[in-house]
């Protein structure tokens, strides 16, 4: 029978636990490259779904909302690689493969989030 207790080892060891307490880490050390990528492709996923729900409530539209988008989400990683965590950037091929980590993905989080959330709370109809 469960206890309804939480294993506390699980959130002292387990790896995935302790590379998201490295995303947020002043210049934390990464061990393996791909750790690092995948700390910036789940970033940017979150970023892209959050300011997808942003503009659809504002509501912001059009290919300025893209392109703002686009230069927010670039610029949000390129601060996160080059000034928070300060890595090395001939080490991932430049900053341009780390911009390049998962923006499609996030293009589409984004035109989701946003088309479902602007035409929700400023369609006019009802989902029920």
């Amino acid at each position: 029978m469960r206890t309804g207790r939480a294993n506390p080892k699980f959130y002292t060891t387990h790896p995935y636990f302790l590379t998201f307490l490295k995303a947020f880490k002043l210049e934390a050390g990464f061990d393996d490259k791909n750790e690092f990528l995948d700390i910036i492709y789940w970033l940017r996923q979150v970023f892209a779904v959050v300011i997808g729900i942003l503009w659809g409530l504002i509501p912001f539209k059009g290919l300025s909302a893209i392109l703002l988008f686009f230069l927010l989400n670039i610029g949000a990683v390129y601060l996160y690689a080059a000034m928070f965590q300060r890595v090395d950037e001939d080490e991932y091929g430049g900053f341009g493969e780390i911009i390049k980590e998962g923006l499609m993905t996030a293009f589409s989080c984004y035109m989701v989030s946003w088309i479902v959330m602007y035409d929700y709370a400023h369609g006019g109809t009802s989902f029920t």
